[in-house]
């Protein structure tokens, strides 16, 4: 049988895709043991666990160096894909919003809005959806500082439960997407390790 190869993001969304392949059966217990280990082979199975950082997944998979993936889907959004978006799998639930300071009128006048975002190929496309032309700064950092400070009128960014939001005056007045955790697959890994992949994806479909 083929290995297949999964690259799994960093953090959250690793640890619980580790607890899902743990359900359905597969050992991962050398993932948690503080190793500083990237690559790890999951004991009696044909699959390989690779850790990288969110963007990096995407890359693997869509250059063939991992067969499958696991992301967010604020990342696919973002960065774009050649890949194949397989399933949902049910965590890292958090969604795009537009925030503004609470008090603010964001739509209540004619000239250009700033826009502050970790995600400007995200935001752009929403207001392009629109039919409103707006300036779009790139942050890094936190992104709620923008409107505090007056560089942006609102914000575009993904929240949990908006506590974050609350405690620095911002509101947000419009959903954008939901988020959660998706399974991708590499295109030219789909046709030739086709019955692998399925047998895989069939596992956690069982699951979620």
């Amino acid at each position: 049988m083929n290995t297949l190869r999964l690259a799994l993001t960093k953090g959250r969304l690793e640890k619980k895709t580790l607890a899902l392949l743990e359900q359905v059966g597969m050992d991962c217990s050398e993932l948690g043991t503080g190793s500083r280990k990237l690559i790890y082979q999951i004991p009696d199975t044909n699959l390989e666990i690779v850790l990288a950082k969110a963007a990096d997944v995407i890359t693997y998979v869509e250059h063939g160096v991992c067969d499958m993936g696991v992301v967010g889907k604020d990342t696919i959004m973002e960065q774009g894909h050649s890949f194949y978006e397989m399933l949902d799998l049910g965590f890292g639930k958090c969604r795009f919003v537009l925030a503004i300071r609470k008090g603010d009128d964001f739509y209540g006048s004619y000239r250009t809005r700033r826009i502050a975002t970790k995600y400007p190929k995200v935001a752009k496309a929403y207001f392009a959806k629109k039919g409103m032309d707006v300036d779009i700064i790139k942050i890094e950092g936190s992104v709620e500082l923008a409107p505090l400070l007056g560089i942006a009128d609102g914000i575009v960014d993904i929240v949990e439960t908006g506590s974050t939001l609350k405690e620095n005056g911002l509101i947000p007045i419009e959903d954008i997407h939901p988020v959660s955790a998706r399974l991708i697959v590499n295109i030219a890994s789909m046709k030739l390790y086709k019955d692998e992949v399925f047998t895989f994806l069939g596992k956690l479909e069982e699951t979620v």
